[in-house]
């Protein structure tokens, strides 16, 4: 399945590579092309209204120089024909005759010009400029239609890349759903989740005569502490007879689990030391930090005062104390536990192996060869890997597995940090992560990368970003981290 989502994810990343980026970038040079034809064509289009308002200009000269010549030959031929007009008078009026014929001749010859130059113009415009604007228009739409085309072809391509993985996919996908067997499958989960009592034995008849007696199983439902008392009702609904199928409610039960039926109760003691022991990892890890700053302050007291640190290590130094005789009253409830629990034939313990080895893989195919044990017990590895890898049923919640501390918020990393200890975590500069858990004044933040990777890295190696509304929620890998 994640091999099948792979192959969308090349088909993706392809697509937006070869196709959307190709594509983006060649619109926004269609975009330029365009503007700049268009451009040329409001040029062109200027041009010939500026010729044609110059040839209305000059044909409008024309038309008023040969009005007003008219004029002046019709005043000057009134004065000559008039006996009462000095010479002089005609002879100016005759004068201004001629210069308004000469006039309108000369606005004559320029609009003629202005004429012919406006056809040509006007020719070019509508049989060069236009038609040549024209054609690069629709040049460019047809390579755009055929960069269209390729990129359809790409996509095709890219598919078609593709399609055999895929089909391989498929098959794989076909085949495990094929081999899955439900039976071996189902005896994984009463495995993982055995109670380890054993039935009860069978109730004597009551002479109210006698004492009661009753034969009773060590570590029986009704008997689960191992005291060796009977029940003073054994009604037919019994809630202790009915536990599988009673929701009880979750609550805070004893220290040593003893509330728990034996295997459980084994899973959970050793769940503890092993939170115990990473406490006490990361507490070690504290102080030699706190020792490391020390020295160098000893070295350098300019940079800050050695005694500063004596208090927090002394308190440190207690708390690893006190977490070491956790640990110790935790292993010995964990040895009396096991102690108890039945001895495993040398059987039991290779097919406990060969599930251990097999639980990587998928369910089905690591129960194939593999039968339960006589006895039903297995080691501490294989119960604890297989109570994480099987889900909890409805009517055993009270043994579901923690939930995963919920993010707090975000922070990136100003430093790369070399988490080489146990519980601390590796980052690079610029990295950003998820934040579960506050810096309560020892210096570290606990982060976490993905689902398996968390841990802690000095609070001064990090920008924290905290989500003040931040609500309990699963975190989930592939969104990637937040920008």
């Amino acid at each position: 399945m994640n091999d099948y989502a792979g192959q969308h994810e090349v088909i993706s990343e392809n697509m937006t590579s070869l196709i959307t980026g190709e594509l983006t970038r060649y619109v926004q040079e269609l975009k330029q092309e365009r503007k700049s034809h268009f451009h040329d064509g409001r040029k062109a289009q200027q041009h010939i209204e500026t010729c044609w308002k110059q040839l209305e200009a000059s044909k409008r000269r024309f038309e008023r120089d040969c009005k007003e010549a008219d004029r002046a030959q019709q005043y000057f031929e009134k004065m000559d024909a008039d006996i009462n007009v000095t010479k002089a008078d005609v002879e100016k009026a005759r004068q201004q005759a001629q210069l308004r014929h000469q006039m309108a001749e000369d606005s004559k010859a320029e609009y003629s010009s202005t004429l012919q130059k406006f056809n040509s113009e006007q020719h070019d415009h509508y049989y060069t400029h236009i038609p040549n604007i024209f054609q690069k228009i629709q040049e460019m739409e047809e390579r755009r239609i055929v960069r269209i085309g390729e990129s359809m072809k790409t996509f095709a391509e890219v598919d078609r890349q593709v399609i055999p993985i895929i089909g391989k996919c498929l098959d794989e996908i076909t085949k495990a759903a094929e081999s899955i067997d439900h039976k071996n499958d189902s005896q994984l989960v009463i495995e993982a989740f055995k109670s380890g009592f054993e039935p009860p034995g069978d109730i004597d008849f009551e002479d109210f005569t006698q004492p009661m007696k009753r034969t009773v199983s060590e570590s029986s439902l009704s008997n689960s502490r191992g005291d060796g008392k009977s029940e003073p009702k054994f009604g037919g609904k019994s809630k202790g007879k009915l536990w599988p199928f009673i929701k009880k409610n979750k609550g805070a039960g004893p220290e040593d689990f003893s509330n728990l039926p034996p295997e459980q109760r084994r899973k959970k003691l050793q769940q503890k030391v092993d939170e115990l022991n990473k406490d006490i990892q990361k507490e070690m890890d504290q102080r030699d930090a706190l020792t490391k700053m020390k020295d160098v302050y000893i070295k350098n007291p300019q940079m800050g005062d050695a005694a500063s640190v004596d208090h927090r290590l002394a308190e440190l130094g207690q708390n690893i104390e006190k977490l070491r005789l956790e640990v110790q009253k935790f292993e010995g409830w964990l040895a009396e536990v096991e102690g108890r629990l039945p001895v495993r034939t040398e059987q039991a313990r290779r097919q406990s192996g060969l599930y251990e080895a097999q639980n990587t893989s998928a369910v089905n195919s690591c129960a194939q060869d593999r039968e339960s044990s006589p006895d039903g017990s297995y080691t501490e590895e294989q119960s604890q890997e297989t109570e994480m890898k099987v889900p909890a049923t409805d009517f055993d919640d009270e043994f579901d597995d923690e939930e995963p501390l919920p993010t707090i918020g975000t922070c990136k990393a100003l430093y790369t940090f070399e988490g080489q200890n146990e519980g601390t975590i590796s980052v690079a500069e610029g990295e950003m992560l998820y934040v579960i858990e506050e810096d309560k004044g020892d210096g570290w933040t606990r982060i976490r990368r993905n689902e398996d990777e968390e841990g802690y890295v000095p609070t001064s190696y990090v920008e924290v970003y905290l989500d003040k509304n931040a609500k309990a929620s699963r975190f989930r890998s592939g969104s990637g981290v937040p920008a």
